[in-house]
């Protein structure tokens, strides 16, 4: 994923940063501790999408 496009990302829900999994598959908020996926390229920044991770 592009470094200037997580640059400008935020969680939609609290506006905190979101770090790229290693795996490339998922933008997690540390904050939230909520787990956006990756589409194709394309992250879902739906909150109704998040997942919630340990």
């Amino acid at each position: 994923m592009d470094e200037e496009l997580l640059e400008i990302l935020a969680c939609p829900k609290c506006k905190g940063a979101l770090r790229l999994t290693p795996e490339e598959s998922e933008l997690r908020c540390e904050v939230c501790r909520l787990s956006y996926r990756i589409d194709d390229g394309i992250p879902i920044l739906l909150i109704d999408e998040a997942v919630s991770y340990e």
